[in-house]
């Protein structure tokens, strides 16, 4: 079956009532047959068939064997970035997250793990950072907030010569654009809060893999450290993704006609979105995806300027966070990635003009004439401001 149908379509368990939707075990606790044989639920944190048939969807989905699903997507990095000790080494794009860093810098770091942050599309770059010291490649592709795109398959021949798992954030595009396990990674990170929830209302992570072994010290760290997502939530995220083919086709071709037209404005120096023939990843992210998402950033010329355009937007929301059916506007150097530590910041923190777009699910000739608009009172703005202070 094609994506869009197994979205909609999957195994549920078998309900004595034929619930056409699958029902929430909102329990702590399963009562056991004796004292001392357990059946294969016995307390929420360690399992739940709420949670299991997300799971199992999930890992449907991005055609992986085993799949987890956290409270957050931090929580599923968290567990991931865990097995690496003392002395090792973790490898990190240098376009990340803000929260990633901050989890990378300022926790994991102080534990005496070692990370390199590379330029993940020179693979000359990642190449040289490599070493047997290296347990774990993470990379987003493309990458929060500039949008870059790293070969997954040749970032993973080289760190599967030196042992290290390779980790791709697929957060941006979904499994309906982008599958990574098809690529040779090992794992998929998604903050399943985006695109796989779609609706702004729940809080998720997930992790999948194709690899027994790797999935069960997930599994044990999900359970030692209850970041399991709860029963309620799993159910939410399962009703989201029914929808997710559907939106991420229409966000993907509605967030093409407004790069263009960004690409196009006068007061627009730059655009970042693989979809254009401009972008340098533009082929790279043909070859390894079915499209090239609905986020969208651009620079203008002023932090001013910027702002007023942010500020200006109706049907943009000013929020953090991308992937929803309602589209959200934000400036990443004071919002989303604001949590990069003091001493990143001059390397990671995006440019204090970026503005990053989150396309929704609205009429896009709408969100065009929207953009239309806050461009327009932004220029007005600051013709205004120049006239003031030429007159003084």
């Amino acid at each position: 079956m094609k994506i869009s149908t197994r979205c909609v379509c999957f195994d549920q368990p078998n309900d004595p009532h034929g619930a056409m939707v699958p029902p929430i075990y909102q329990t702590a606790t399963f009562e056991q047959s004796s004292a001392s044989e357990f059946g294969e639920y016995d307390y929420t944190r360690s399992g739940n068939p709420t949670r299991a048939l997300l799971e199992q969807q999930l890992a449907n989905l991005e055609g992986g064997r085993y799949a987890n699903a956290f409270a957050s997507g931090m929580a599923a990095i968290t567990a991931l970035c865990r097995p690496v000790q003392s002395g090792e080494e973790i490898i990190a794009g240098d376009d990340l997250y803000g929260g990633t860093v901050r989890l990378l810098e300022q926790i994991l770091s102080l534990q005496g793990i070692k990370v390199n942050y590379v330029d993940t599309t020179d693979l000359c770059a990642v190449a040289e950072a490599l070493s047997p010291q290296t347990k774990l490649v993470l990379i987003e592709t493309p990458s929060n907030p500039l949008l870059q795109i790293t070969d997954i398959r040749q970032v993973a021949k080289l760190a599967h010569a030196v042992g290290a798992t390779l980790a791709v954030d697929n957060s941006m595009l979904s499994p309906v654009l982008q599958r990574p396990l098809a690529l040779d990674a090992d794992v998929v990170i998604h903050s399943a809060t985006k695109f796989l929830c779609g609706h702004s209302d729940v809080t998720a992570g997930a992790l999948i893999t194709n690899d027994p072994f790797l999935h069960e010290r997930i599994s044990f760290q999900q359970n030692a450290e209850g970041a399991g997502l709860s029963p309620f939530e799993s159910w939410l995220l399962l009703r989201g993704i029914k929808t997710l083919a559907l939106r991420v086709e229409r966000q993907n071709s509605s967030a093409q006609k407004i790069a263009e037209y960004l690409d196009e404005h006068p007061s627009v120096p730059k655009v970042y979105y693989p979809g254009l023939e401009s972008h340098p990843g533009y082929e790279l992210n043909r070859h390894q995806a079915k499209g090239a998402g609905a986020v969208i950033s651009f620079l203008t010329d002023d932090v001013e300027l910027s702002t007023n355009i942010v500020e200006a937007t109706r049907l943009f929301k000013i929020a953090v966070s991308f992937g929803s059916v309602g589209s959200v506007i934000s400036l990443p150097c004071r919002m989303s990635h604001a949590s990069i530590p003091p001493s990143l910041k001059n390397r990671f923190a995006p440019p204090e003009h970026l503005v990053r777009l989150s396309v929704g699910i609205e009429d896009v000739d709408d969100l065009i004439d929207d953009l239309d608009q806050a461009f327009s009172v932004a220029m007005e703005s600051r013709t205004q401001v120049e006239l003031v202070a030429g007159a003084r």
